[in-house]
């Protein structure tokens, strides 16, 4: 799987060339296209692919090194305090061989090292998550997936900038259909 820090480059990544790619694939002409060319994705060679919006979430695949990678993601519906600079706060569960539900925070900001995060999905009890740069990620990614499937919203609490605590608030609107389209395409093993 490698280091916390790869895993974190290349969710940023997929991130990024999904803000680039996924607007293009909503448009009326390319989404009957793809519809019509099979149900069935493929890996793109030129970037994500989109598996559609559900709710609040979008699912997507795109291919690293030849292997077919599967997510649902979702961005912060609401961060407070505000942050100046601040980037993208968006929360991923990723699916690929050998990894499944890998649950992911791309902070928009670094975290000060060995610095955790609590996830509350609800009133459940928190999900705890360790941090790596500009990352969080959970501790047991199946475990904070069976909360998501329970929950209508997650609230992240994280230590901000000079110690002050950062809350970043996220929908689960459309979450489990979301996470059903990308384990459907990344199938397990």
């Amino acid at each position: 799987m490698g280091s916390p820090y790869l895993l974190a480059m290349r969710i940023i990544i997929a991130f990024l060339g999904c803000c680039l790619v996924l607007p293009a694939l909503t448009t009326p002409s390319l989404a009957q296209t793809r519809h019509a060319a099979s149900s069935k994705p493929a890996p793109s060679p030129s970037g994500p692919k989109s598996l559609g919006k559900f709710g609040d979430w979008q699912a997507a695949t795109h291919s690293e090194s030849g292997t077919l990678i599967c997510y649902a993601f979702t961005r912060a519906a609401s961060s407070a305090p505000a942050i100046a600079g601040r980037g993208d706060i968006v929360l991923t569960v990723t699916q690929r061989p050998g990894a499944r539900d890998t649950v992911a925070i791309s902070a928009g900001l670094a975290y000060a090292a060995g610095a955790s995060v609590a996830v509350m999905v609800d009133q459940q009890p928190p999900v705890d998550f360790y941090t790596a740069q500009r990352s969080a990620f959970a501790r047991d990614g199946k475990a904070a997936v069976a909360a998501f499937h329970k929950g209508k919203r997650i609230a992240a609490k994280s230590p901000g900038p000079k110690g002050a605590p950062v809350i970043d608030q996220f929908s689960l609107n459309g979450f489990d259909t979301a996470y059903a389209a990308a384990v459907k395409a990344c199938p397990g093993k």
